[in-house]
């Protein structure tokens, strides 16, 4: 053991230009005033340039009547609503796109993924075809193209296409059946509590698991908690709930729920774009994982989808994560295309507000933080992720 007191005494720094930790400290003090000083210039030149012209600067406007109509919103919207307000619609229908996207590109990319490695020929050729085709056609002109099938091609309100009772596919878009009744959001908590149980019960699963060695059949019971906790919900709502469908009056349906042409064609182009990316993503992750796992997997007598599910997955997750993160921040950044196929998102709206207000700096700003700020919470949810499947080093 060492004496503290017979130990040296550390060095004495002098403030010399030939100490490198003196020089580091006062090229970044440097480094950092220059960028300082040239937001500063930048800022007020701006300002000067948009004074002498009598421009007025500031978010004043948001609270200002809109004056215009949005297509579709997820939140109740009218022209007489501010620009605040209409912007806040824009986000969430960005926000609506771009999660059911990912939702749905990470599902379809895994089963592409994994069809891409099938030992079945023609399986394995028809993903490869899909996956070099999609990959190499700009995704502006996959949008242009959905949006003229369902616009162009599909038959007219009257014709429409029925393949499921209730269900309605014409050139106006998607017609579904919707549930009305006092039970609804009960109903919904029922599902939000499922969500909420599941993380829980699968931590339980494997600290079973790690101390039994017996597996638990997550995937069934996750399944059977989607059904009882809603049913539950039903239940405690008075069990009041109907089935409405669309049914076709005039010109058009009326009842139900409707998915505009627009949405579906960029809800289309971005998922089928984006699966193309995500496959290769997992094809790579999975063939990541050294050839003696499978080999020694399948030694136990495992089968191969079990050998996936329990052996090679929780290992490939370890590559697959990071290349993912991109994929979603990728599709979040191209819904931003919408505004070719008229869907009113973020910067559709606040074009039409700028061209109203003339407040460009401002609405390319607003833009600008709006993405910036789902960008960095898909990027913290997915590196907070991905530090919590790390391997642990002793």
């Amino acid at each position: 053991m060492v004496n503290k007191a017979s130990a040296p005494p550390a060095p004495k720094r002098s403030m010399s230009w030939n100490d490198p930790g003196v020089r580091s400290v006062v090229y970044q003090i440097l480094v950092v005033g220059l960028v300082g000083f040239c937001v500063w210039y930048l800022v007020s030149n701006t300002l000067h340039n948009l004074s002498v012209r009598n421009i007025s600067t500031g978010f004043g406007f948001l609270h200002r009547e809109a004056g215009f109509a949005i297509g579709e919103s997820v939140i109740a919207y009218s022209p007489a609503d501010t620009y605040g307000r209409a912007i806040w619609v824009g986000i969430l229908n960005t926000l609506r796109v771009s999660i059911v996207g990912i939702i749905l590109a990470t599902f379809f990319g895994t089963l592409l993924g994994m069809a891409r490695l099938s030992k079945n020929w023609l399986l394995s050729r028809v993903a490869g075809a899909y996956i070099e085709l999609m990959r190499n056609i700009p995704l502006l002109l996959q949008l242009f193209f959905w949006y003229a099938i369902i616009t162009e091609v599909m038959p007219g309100p009257r014709d429409a296409l029925n393949p499921v009772p209730g269900v309605f596919l014409s050139n106006r878009g998607l017609k579904l059946p919707t549930l009305q009744g006092d039970a609804i959001d009960w109903i919904l908590g029922g599902f939000a509590l499922a969500l909420i149980a599941i993380p829980f019960l699968a931590r339980w699963a494997r600290k079973r698991q790690e101390s039994t060695g017996r597996i638990f059949p997550l995937g069934r019971a996750s399944l059977a908690l989607f059904v009882i906790f809603p049913v539950a919900g039903w239940l405690a709502g008075g069990a009041s709930l109907a089935v409405e469908y669309p049914v076709f009056k005039g010109f058009n349906f009326s009842g139900g729920i409707s998915i505009s042409p627009e949405f579906a064609a960029l809800l289309a182009g971005l998922v089928i774009y984006t699966t193309a990316f995500v496959a290769e993503v997992v094809r790579s992750g999975i063939q990541a994982v050294n050839r003696g796992q499978w080999e020694a997997a399948e030694s136990l007598g495992l089968p191969r989808g079990r050998v996936l599910n329990l052996v090679i997955l929780p290992q490939a997750l370890r590559v697959i994560v990071p290349p993912m993160t991109s994929q979603y921040l990728n599709l979040t950044k191209n819904s931003s295309l919408a505004v070719a196929i008229g869907y009113p998102d973020i910067v559709s709206v606040v074009n039409t507000t700028l061209n109203q207000t003339g407040q460009a700096i401002e609405g390319i700003l607003i833009i600008m933080a709006a993405y910036l700020t789902v960008s960095l919470s898909i990027s913290i949810f997915m590196n907070w992720y991905n530090k919590r499947i790390a391997l642990v080093e002793r």
